[in-house]
């Protein structure tokens, strides 16, 4: 799940949230949304076994 801070970048979210916090969990900032879902792809592989 990607959201636009108010800087202008990108920010990664699990798609869970959290049982602990009630709030997803950060995978990470970028500058553009291009770089936000390669990463989302490379972390949705490596959960299933990748």
């Amino acid at each position: 799940m990607i959201r636009k801070l108010s800087s202008g970048e990108f920010r990664l979210y699990s798609r869970k949230k959290n049982p602990k916090t009630g709030k997803r969990r950060n995978l990470g900032t970028f500058k553009s949304r291009i770089a936000a879902e390669k990463h989302e792809r490379a972390v949705q592989f490596f959960k299933h076994g990748g």
